[in-house]
């Protein structure tokens, strides 16, 4: 199954947030040693809203829920290159005379 592209817009100034995973181990004195937790211990993580009418909105729920959480897409965030990201769960909110938003986070993911 070939792997599609989320191409819809979020609302401007969309915040992301880089982590990195490591080990660490403490020792006597304070001295901790830390190294990177294997080869892709740096991933992104982007909190966004989309709004718009119901048929734009449907279309993202529909286009996440085929998905289910499991399954990855790409999109390309701000400053980045296109990636893979999942999506776990999202909020949708009617925002009155047929607008509605939905907010979700897109979480990298990375093939094995």
């Amino acid at each position: 199954m070939a792997i599609e592209v989320f191409t819809w817009c979020p609302k401007v100034e969309p915040v992301g947030t880089t982590s990195f995973r490591n080990k660490s181990a403490k020792f006597a004195y304070g001295y901790e040693q830390r190294a990177k937790d294997g080869i892709n211990n740096r991933s992104e993580s982007w909190p966004l809203t989309f709004v718009g009418g119901r048929e734009k909105i449907l279309l993202i729920k529909n286009f996440l829920d085929a998905r289910a959480g499991a399954d990855p897409f790409y999109w390309t965030p701000p400053l980045g290159a296109q990636g893979l990201f999942r999506c776990d769960s999202y909020q949708t909110s009617p925002l009155g005379a047929d607008i509605f938003s939905l907010t979700a986070t897109f979480e990298q993911a990375f093939h094995p």
